[in-house]
């Protein structure tokens, strides 16, 4: 099963650099998608059927703002819009859908660009903590994938030395990522690319694409019960139809 996560920093902005090609080409079994920047209706979707998705979508109240998605060539059991947690769901940053005993949720975790928005996401942080261990009572085979907005280690930002005090890579935020992934979670790229220095955005400014000065801020999280079924995990930088490039995490599982 290949599982993608990208967040396409707007999805209709995407589709004109050529993203429909791209799933085409990549032919993801899920792909979970963050910052759709859309509702649903603002967007033709007529082409997801036509290339054999079914599409689901969470978007913010505040239009052109945030938004998760998913499309899936198997149609899901159940899908579910949300954490039922109002601050949350008020922006758009989580759709979860379920194959059998498989559930696969696309997450936009909040960015932390000023002091309001930093104690947001610190919220948004504990809160879902919390959320995933009541979760994975029931639903005990998970995958998370999205934007997390943290950087977990120094090999997964470009200048941790300089950037130490800046959102994203915040010792708080990293502290957090360990916590998480000590609570039952394991980082797939990671897992299989212990030493490898790779990153999943990049800022528009001073060519920073261009010249690698990234972070990894992408990640497909796998709950513990899976992973085992981890056999593939990979960052797609080829991919540039964002400020963000995927993160591909493929399983050995028979659900799909």
């Amino acid at each position: 099963m290949k599982i993608i996560t990208y967040n396409v920093n707007g999805i209709r902005a995407a589709l004109k650099k050529g993203l429909l090609d791209w799933i085409k080409q990549a032919d993801p079994d899920v792909l979970l998608l963050q910052e759709t920047k859309a509702h649903k209706e603002q967007v033709d979707v007529d082409f997801l059927q036509e290339i054999g998705y079914h599409d689901y979508w969470f978007s913010a109240q505040k239009k052109g703002y945030s938004g998760v998605a998913i499309l899936t060539k198997k149609e899901p059991d159940n899908v579910v819009h949300g954490t039922g947690i109002d601050y949350m769901d008020f922006e758009g940053r989580n759709i979860r859908v379920d194959f059998g005993d498989l559930s696969i949720m696309s997450m936009y975790l909040p960015s932390g660009t000023n002091v309001d928005r930093l104690e947001h996401k610190f919220k948004y942080m504990s809160d879902f903590q919390v959320y995933a261990d009541e979760l994975r009572k029931t639903r005990p085979n998970l995958v998370v994938g999205g934007d997390y907005n943290i950087c977990h280690e120094a090999i997964d930002i470009h200048d941790p030395v300089r950037l130490k005090n800046v959102s994203g890579f915040l010792p708080v935020e990293r502290e957090w990522m360990t916590e998480l992934i000590t609570s039952g979670f394991t980082d797939s790229f990671r897992h299989l690319n212990p030493e490898v220095e790779q990153y999943s955005w990049w800022s528009y400014r001073a060519n920073a694409r261009a010249n690698n000065k990234g972070w990894r801020l992408d990640y497909n999280m796998v709950s513990e019960p899976l992973k085992n079924a981890i056999s593939r995990a990979v960052i797609l930088p080829e991919a540039k139809h964002s400020d963000h490039c995927p993160a591909l995490l493929e399983l050995d599982y028979n659900g799909l």
